[in-house]
């Protein structure tokens, strides 16, 4: 057992901040580069702060985790964090850090495409890197999970793009209606941790229109960009059973994904019946409680189907995949991890980021286009921050809570000042091994 004392010493020692430099460095050498490459929508004359500033504080607010604005101006009004964020980006002229309606007023006027850009650029790297190959469906493709999740709810409407609904006051027997923004995530799995790889946001296109958008034509759109933005990425989709139908089918088709959609009963019907009769009368393959049927016939294709039963404290449960990869015996453990890791998306996704760490439920501004460029600076920012936790050797060994870890980082960037041997030093090679 240590003192306190003797913890109080050991964290000075730690440099929370040159730490995360370094993840970023190591994976994303060239961020700061296209940070400053940004196409800024404002008039020269009206220019104090370049992008490459507004955005990185911006990250650093969320990887700090701080809920509010307000709290980063306040949190950031430090010589520490404006001298750390000048040596970052390596600007030398940096006196001030931009108050938070400056920030808020530049996201407001940002092409979405230029963060979209920059999370591209990210996402690259990251699949270039050969540590991540093992953690490939198959031994060759790309898990990626999509799903949808309500950001903002207004009792008000926001905006003409929201979504409404109106539901009935079982009390006052009153209807009301909310208003309401969603969006469509695509998010790349690697082991424990999930990478967001594209958005698309649920929105009507105006607020007269004859039916509201939905996720499934928001999938649509995406798909069309994941296509246009990784042409030659072999991709596995991985979704629940909204996704099991002969559009997307189809889709994956064209594009030559492969796909792990959850197969609830009701979903497909004549599949169902068909998997459990061959279950039975052709005594399917196991293994380890997975059983499986290859070339179902549906429509004008065939699919795969695979169940695995779990058996915990008394309880049983069923999980069962469609597949247009083939099952056999060496690969079907894998695929079933495959199609699990969906919840991935729920828990390390979603759930962290709305109720743990970034808080995105909570709108950053009241205009609609700063409030998702905010959006897009979360899954920019949670990229590095999953990379720092898991890959640097003084995070994996640190078993503190993430509000804790969050909070070591800020009280880094606020006290710890980077030198200039820092510097030099970050330039040296470091290994980074996930396990």
């Amino acid at each position: 057992m240590i003192t306190r004392k003797e913890k109080r010493e050991a964290e000075k020692d730690k440099k929370y901040f040159f730490e995360f430099m370094k993840i970023q460095n190591h994976f994303c050498k060239d961020l700061n580069k296209k940070l400053k490459q940004v196409k800024d929508p404002r008039h020269p004359s009206y220019i104090t702060y370049h992008p490459d500033v507004i955005l990185m504080m911006v990250m650093m607010k969320n990887a700090a985790s701080l809920e509010s604005m307000r709290e980063m101006t306040d949190a950031f009004n430090a010589d520490n964090c404006i001298e750390n964020l000048s040596k970052l980006l390596g600007i030398e002229s940096l006196k001030e850090l931009p108050h938070y309606d400056t920030v808020n007023d530049f996201l407001s006027r940002l092409d979405m495409k230029e963060l979209e850009n920059i999370r591209t650029y990210m996402v690259k790297e990251l699949l270039h890197k050969k540590c991540f190959y093992d953690y490939r469906i198959d031994g060759k493709y790309w898990g990626i999970v999509i799903d949808g999740t309500g950001l903002f709810t207004f009792r008000e409407k926001h905006c003409e793009h929201c979504l409404k609904r109106t539901y009935k006051n079982e009390e006052t027997g009153e209807n009301k209606t909310i208003y309401m923004h969603h969006v469509l995530e695509a998010k790349l799995v690697v082991g424990d941790m999930v990478f967001s790889i594209a958005s698309e946001f649920i929105e009507n296109e105006s607020e007269d229109v004859d039916k509201q958008d939905c996720e499934r034509n928001a999938f649509y759109r995406m798909a069309k960009k994941l296509k246009n933005t990784f042409k030659r990425l072999p991709i596995c989709m991985i979704a629940d059973s909204l996704y099991a139908c002969e559009n997307v089918f189809q889709l994956c088709d064209i594009n030559k994904w492969k796909y792990l959609i959850r197969f609830k009963e009701g979903s497909i019907p004549s599949v169902m019946r068909e998997f459990q009769n061959l279950k039975v009368w052709k005594d399917s393959p196991t293994y380890e409680g997975i059983s499986w049927v290859n070339g179902i016939s549906y429509n004008e294709r065939t699919v795969n189907v695979l169940e695995f039963a779990e058996e915990k404290e008394k309880e049983k449960k069923t999980f069962t995949y469609m597949t247009n990869i083939n099952v056999e015996k060496k690969n079907a453990k894998g695929l079933i991890n495959g199609g699990r890791s969906r919840w991935k998306i729920e828990n390390e996704g979603f759930n962290t980021q709305k109720n743990i760490r970034y808080y995105i439920q909570h709108a950053n501004s009241h205009e609609y286009q700063a409030m998702k460029n905010h959006y897009l600076l979360t899954q920019i920012t949670d990229i590095l921050v999953q990379l720092f936790e898991k890959g640097s050797k003084i995070m994996k060994t640190d078993k503190k809570r993430i509000k804790k870890k969050a909070s070591n980082l800020l009280r880094a960037f606020q006290t710890q000042t980077i030198t200039e041997e820092d510097l030099i030093d970050l330039e040296k090679p470091i290994q980074v091994r996930f396990t």
